[in-house]
């Protein structure tokens, strides 16, 4: 399959600006700990049911200080319904003891040290930043993945590697970029059954393949 050519990808990059330069994400949160605990949840895991989860989440422990002291067993059960809740709920636990020890119970705001914390790696500290800060920021999600693949922006196998393909060939606006292919992949682009008469440019897509992270 061929690359995306200098000129196809001015054509994604104004197109995606002007359909979703005010785009945000679709997770429900009101500060910057409901913000991460979503983030780390949202892994695997679809925004819808993630916004199901939390409420409930959400009120039981509204902060660090509440989470750092829960019990396992009953933020399991809060998060039954949620892929890996097993993980999950270890992780947001650990997060939240370790904010409240090393960071003043405030989340950082710098990748960094955001790293440091349980659960999160490098796509969820660049997804915090990018909403956040509007960060110029790439994160690779499955929708990213697969829209970079199917415009000729990336054929690389994994995550990493199409992170770096794609921060090098759109350079600014990330943030923009990141919440378009989002959106996009998720309700034009998608995985099966693409609605190719509702997208901007069907004349650039190289494959209706469905690409999957490695």
């Amino acid at each position: 399959m061929k690359k995306a050519t200098k000129k196809e990808i001015l054509e994604i990059k104004e197109a995606f600006i002007k359909y979703y330069s005010n785009a945000l994400t679709e997770l429900k949160y009101t500060n910057d700990f409901e913000l991460l605990i979503a983030i780390i949840l949202s892994a695997q895991c679809t925004d819808k049911r993630v916004n199901i989860v939390t409420p409930a989440l959400f009120l039981k422990y509204n902060d660090a200080f509440s989470l750092s002291l829960a019990n396992l067993g009953e933020v399991k059960e809060l998060l039954k319904t949620c892929s890996f809740f097993n993980n999950k709920a270890k992780n947001i636990i650990k997060m939240a003891q370790v904010i409240m020890n090393d960071y003043d119970g405030k989340i950082p705001h710098e990748k960094q040290e955001l790293i440091k914390l349980a659960g999160v790696g490098n796509k969820t500290a660049n997804v915090f930043l990018i909403e956040t800060e509007g960060a110029n920021l790439m994160a690779v999600d499955t929708h990213v993945f697969r829209v970079s693949h199917r415009l000729g922006l990336s054929y690389e196998k994994n995550v990493k590697k199409t992170e770096e393909d794609l921060v090098k060939k759109l350079k600014d606006d990330l943030a923009i970029f990141h919440q378009a292919m989002v959106l996009f992949g998720r309700y034009i682009c998608k995985a099966v059954s693409p609605k190719c008469d509702e997208c901007y440019f069907p004349h650039l897509c190289k494959s209706k393949q469905t690409f999957r992270v490695a």
